[in-house]
C-alpha cells in the first residue's frame, strides 16, 4: 500500500474542479518521479536543481495562473495553489522558489506593469526562461517594511537608486527583480516606490547568500545598488502608491507560503504514517501504539484544517473579494502547523527521524522558513487582531 497516493485522494479532495484535480495528480506525478529524487542532494550541497526547474517550465507550472496571451497556462489560483503544496510535499526549497517567482517575482507585473513591461518580462517569466525576484527585506527592515532605507532619486526619465537588500530568493536566477525604494521619507509609506530592475542594470549587482537553517536547494541572495539607472517606466503603479502594491503582492505570497507549508506538513504526514505502519516495536507496529496513533490522529486534523484555510483564500481571490485577512490567517495558521507536524514526524520515527537517513530533519528544518518569510506569525497576527478590532469599532 502507498500512504501517500491513498491518503491525497481522500483528504485533499475538497470539491476541487476536474481541472483541479487534474493538476494536483499530474504534479504529484512530476513531483514523486522527478523532484523527490533529488531533494536531499539539493539539500545538502546547497543548490538550486536548475535541470528540475527546467522540467517544471516545461510542464507549464512557472506560468500557472497567468493568462495565455503572456505564455501563461491561464488557470485559477487554486490550481497554483495546489501544484505549490504538491511540489512542496516532497521538496520545500523547489516549493519556495516556485512560489517566489510566481506570487513575487511575477505577479506584481503582471497586476500592476505598464503595457510595456508586461510586453518585456511575463512571456520570459511565463516560460521559465529566467526566473522572477522580489527585494523587500533590507539588513534594517525587516517587519517594518515600511522602514525601507534604500532610496530612489528621480533624475530626468531614470531613478538612481542607492541602498541594499537581502533574503532573495531566486536572485542567482533572476532577471527583472521587483523592489520598493524610498523616494521621500517624509511622506512616510506613499514615499516609497515599487520598481521593476533588470539584471543588466548599471550600477546593480547580486552578492551570494549566507548557507541557511533549511530550503537550503533555494538560492537566495544579497542585493547591491549603487548609483543604479532604472528608468522611470519601470514604475509599478503610481509613484505614491508603491507600499500599497508591495502589500498587495504580500497577500497573495502569503496564500502561497500557507500552501508551501501544507505540502511539507503533508509530505511529514506522509513519511510518518508509512513509517509508523511498516516499523514495529513491542511485538506490532508503531502505528497500532495509541501514542504514536494519537500523533497521527492530531497531524491529520491540523493540516486538514489548514488546508481549509488556505484553500479558501485562493477561492477568495479567484473571486475578486477581499483575501488579506484570510491570507494572514491561511499562512499563521499552516506554518505554524508545518512545524508542528514535522516535530511529531521526527517523535514518531525517534532517532532515525534525527538522521539524513529520512526526508522529515530537512522538513523540519524548512519549516521554520515559513513562520518568518512573508511576514512573520506575529505580523500576521496583528493583521488579524486589528481587523477583528475594526469590526469592533464599526
Amino acid at each position: 500500500m502507498n500512504p501517500t497516493l491513498e491518503m491525497d485522494h481522500t483528504v485533499t479532495n475538497f470539491d476541487l474542479t476536474d481541472e483541479q484535480q487534474m493538476i494536483r495528480e499530474t504534479v504529484q506525478r512530476f513531483a514523486n518521479e522527478v523532484i523527490a529524487p533529488g531533494a536531499r542532494q539539493a539539500d545538502e550541497e546547497c543548490a538550486f536543481p536548475l535541470d528540475v526547474w527546467k522540467q517544471m517550465c516545461e510542464l507549464g507550472l512557472a506560468g500557472l495562473p497567468f493568462e495565455e496571451k503572456w505564455g501563461g497556462a491561464g488557470l485559477d489560483n487554486l490550481s497554483y495553489i495546489i501544484a505549490v503544496e504538491e511540489v512542496s510535499r516532497v521538496c520545500g526549497s523547489t516549493g519556495l522558489a516556485y512560489a517566489a517567482h510566481v506570487s513575487l517575482g511575477t505577479w506584481p507585473i503582471y497586476a500592476f506593469g505598464s503595457e510595456a513591461l508586461k510586453q518585456r518580462y511575463l512571456p520570459g517569466l511565463c516560460a521559465g526562461e529566467y526566473m522572477g525576484a522580489y527585494g523587500l527585506t533590507e539588513p534594517n527592515a525587516g517587519s517594518d517594511s515600511g522602514g525601507t532605507q534604500t532610496t530612489a532619486r528621480l533624475d530626468g526619465d531614470h531613478y538612481v537608486v542607492n541602498g541594499a537588500k537581502c533574503f532573495i530568493t531566486n536572485g542567482s536566477y533572476a532577471k527583472p527583480f521587483v523592489i520598493t525604494a524610498q523616494t521621500d521619507k517624509s511622506k512616510g509609506p506613499k514615499g516609497i516606490v515599487a520598481l521593476v530592475v533588470d539584471r543588466d542594470s548599471d550600477g546593480f549587482q547580486v552578492d551570494k547568500g549566507e548557507v541557511k537553517l533549511g530550503m537550503r536547494g533555494s538560492d537566495w541572495t544579497n542585493l547591491v545598488f549603487q548609483d543604479c539607472l532604472v528608468p522611470a517606466d519601470n514604475l509599478l503603479g503610481k509613484p505614491e502608491t508603491g507600499f500599497a502594491t508591495f502589500m498587495k503582492t504580500l497577500e497573495g505570497g502569503r496564500i502561497s507560503i500557507g500552501a508551501l507549508s501544507l505540502g511539507i506538513a503533508q509530505g511529514a504526514l506522509d513519511q510518518a504514517l508509512r513509517y509508523a505502519t511498516e516499523r514495529e516495536q513491542f511485538g506490532k507496529p508503531l502505528a497500532q501504539h495509541q501514542a504514536v496513533a494519537f500523533k497521527l490522529a492530531d497531524m491529520r486534523t491540523e493540516i486538514t484544517a489548514a488546508r481549509h484555510l488556505v484553500y479558501h483564500a485562493a477561492r477568495l481571490k479567484d473571486a475578486g473579494r477581499d483575501y488579506g485577512v484570510a491570507a494572514a490567517m491561511a499562512k499563521y495558521f499552516a506554518s505554524e502547523v508545518s512545524v508542528r507536524a514535522t516535530y511529531e514526524a521526527i517523535q514518531v520515527f525517534g532517532g532515525n527521524g534525527y538522521s539524513r537517513e529520512y526526508p522529515v530533519e530537512r522538513m523540519y528544518r524548512d519549516s521554520k522558513l515559513n513562520t518568518i518569510g512573508e511576514g512573520t506569525s506575529e505580523v500576521q497576527k496583528l493583521i488579524i487582531s486589528r481587523d477583528l478590532l475594526r469590526q469592533v469599532r464599526r
